[in-house]
């Protein structure tokens, strides 16, 4: 009889609290476990590129990918996808920021613009003028030809504005004036 009753009171338990497990299952199943690689080239015997990826049972991604880029490097990313996204790490990619190395000509251009420069801003800082470089015999006959044409349209202009004066007078003294006031009828 001892054994009916403790029988009856878990019945009662687990009844109680089995409609309450419903809303805690899932109906998507966990992700299944995957593991992929490949590697594939342009033409046979070639590989230029490289992927692999895994997945374990709590749906967490680990891969890496390799490829070659157009610079004929060899380029890695190691990656993790999860639940808060996508988080690649780029390996080996340290050379792509690197500045070329200055060729000695441009080195000694460098060094001349930073001399005149300083030259410049000394200057500049003491309210000094300096000598700014001359005209070369080409920029000086285009500022000529420039000055020319400049005063040659001016001219234009002037006696153009002239000619229209003198018809702007001659029109007032010939013209009889309209009286708009003489309400004539005919």
């Amino acid at each position: 009889m001892k054994y009916i009753i403790i029988a009856a009171l878990v019945n009662i338990c687990l009844a109680d609290v089995l409609h309450t497990l419903s809303k805690y299952q899932t109906t998507t199943p966990l992700p299944k476990p995957y593991k992929f690689q490949y590697e594939a080239g342009r033409y046979p015997g070639h590989i230029d590129r490289v992927h692999q990826e895994v997945r374990n049972g709590d749906g967490i991604i680990h891969g890496i990918y390799s490829y070659v880029d157009p610079k004929y490097k060899v380029r890695t990313v190691e990656y993790k996808a999860d639940e808060n996204g996508f988080h690649p790490t780029l390996i080996n990619f340290d050379d792509t920021f690197a500045q070329p190395a200055d060729s000695e000509a441009v080195k000694l251009a460098k060094e001349k613009h930073m001399r005149l420069y300083q030259k410049i801003a000394e200057a500049n800082a003491h309210n000094v003028s300096i000598n700014l470089p001359r005209d070369s015999a080409s920029v000086a006959r285009a500022k000529d030809k420039h000055n020319e044409l400049y005063h040659r349209i001016a001219e234009q202009h002037a006696a153009i504005a002239a000619q229209r004066e003198i018809e702007r007078l001659a029109y007032e003294a010939t013209s009889v004036a309209n009286d708009v006031d003489d309400h004539r009828t005919y």
